[in-house]
């Protein structure tokens, strides 16, 4: 009987929706709950699970007690063999690295778990490259490669290694950046080390990738076109990314890098907004685009670092209502895989199946595939 590891983190994707840009430090969790966070990870957990539950698969679960594993594998119907101690207090990066060597000490054959960039910092501090893992994304920030692109794919990569469908592996990157720098609108990444990932190119994100310096003129033009197509009256949403804070200074306004900013009339509207501040702002008002650019690298538009606009307005907004711009570098670099949409609603990210408009500079666009991940 193959023997599964699964650890959750519990808070992890609980500052994405307020804006937090992350979830590390008690400080900040309860900042997020303040402003009425409620942490993804446990339904993208239930996700996770969902295709080794359905395969029936002869397989034994090993996870930590309550939110840490146990309550989600419950109630996605497993009778799991539960380890370790959790005290009262909030859980904390020390219980995922203890729960990380625990399972490594009773032997598991592969590890799942379910959060973001700090979670795979933990794990890999914990057992470096010495057990077979897969991450399931829960996070706000997902640098790293070791994650699949999204809970399902997760499950399904797990599902492939313990049936002896997949039999290599890869080295995947653990990235993480200062949440701090981050929030100031910096980006300070760096790799913390690798951990031994099963070989799934059709499951796996793959690391991300930065702009270029030689693509700000590139990213000029596109700023031309876009505002060319602006019409009077019309609210538009500018997601995080150098390609849209262009459209913003050709407007004269002040964008965030990392934030997400609504703007009416050229002007800046709000600045920086929760997922709540957004809905507010678009729900009655019928002209509303939302301007996009894929993450780079793993060609997401929504759910990496951008989970502020939530399913909820994706819904009201529609794929119409979607603007995807990119340079032709930055596409080139997807070497043909499609864009990806993993917003938290499985039902919305459908919306976005086939094919979407990107305009990668002035007069140029092309048409590309997207698909829920």
């Amino acid at each position: 009987m193959a023997r599964l590891g699964f650890i959750v983190n519990p808070v992890a994707g609980l500052g994405g929706r307020v804006g937090l840009k992350g979830s590390d430090g008690a400080a900040i969790q309860q900042k997020a709950r303040a402003l009425g966070a409620h942490p993804p990870a446990q339904q993208r957990a239930l996700r996770a699970l969902a295709p080794l539950r359905a395969s029936h698969a002869d397989l034994q679960l090993i996870t930590y007690p309550a939110g840490m594993g146990e309550d989600v594998a419950r109630a996605a119907g497993f009778t799991p063999e539960v380890i370790g101690e959790l005290g009262p207090a909030p859980t904390t990066a020390a219980d995922t690295r203890r729960a990380a060597r625990q399972m490594q000490a009773v032997g598991v054959d592969l590890l799942l778990f379910v959060g973001g960039d700090g979670t795979a910092r933990d794990v890999c501090e914990a057992i470096g490259e010495q057990l077979p893992v897969v991450g399931a994304p829960a996070g706000v920030k997902i640098h790293s490669a070791v994650y699949a692109i999204s809970p399902e794919a997760a499950g399904w990569l797990a599902l492939d290694f313990l049936q002896g469908r997949t039999r290599g592996f890869i080295l995947a990157e653990v990235m993480d950046i200062d949440e701090e720098a981050f929030r100031r609108g910096e980006v300070q990444a760096r790799l913390y080390g690798y951990l031994r990932t099963p070989a799934g190119p059709r499951w796996l994100q793959g690391m991300k990738a930065g702009s270029r310096p030689g693509e700000a003129a590139a990213q000029a033009a596109i700023a031309q076109e876009v505002i060319q197509q602006m019409q009077p009256g019309w609210r538009y949403v500018l997601g995080p990314g150098t390609t849209t804070r262009a459209i913003g200074r050709s407007l004269g306004v002040e964008k965030t890098l990392l934030g997400v900013d609504v703007i009416a009339h050229g002007q800046l509207l709000a600045r920086d907004v929760t997922a709540h501040e957004l809905n507010a702002l678009t729900a009655n008002y019928p002209h509303t685009q939302i301007i996009v650019t894929p993450i780079g690298g793993q060609g997401f538009i929504f759910g990496r670092g951008n989970q502020q606009i939530g399913p909820e307005t994706l819904a009201r907004v529609g794929k119409d209502g979607v603007l995807v711009v990119a340079t032709r570098e930055k596409i080139h670099r997807l070497q043909h895989r499609p864009l990806l949409v993993d917003s938290g609603d499985p039902e919305v990210d459908a919306l976005f199946s086939g094919y979407i408009s990107v305009i990668t500079g002035l007069r140029e666009a092309i048409i590309y595939p997207v698909r829920p991940a």
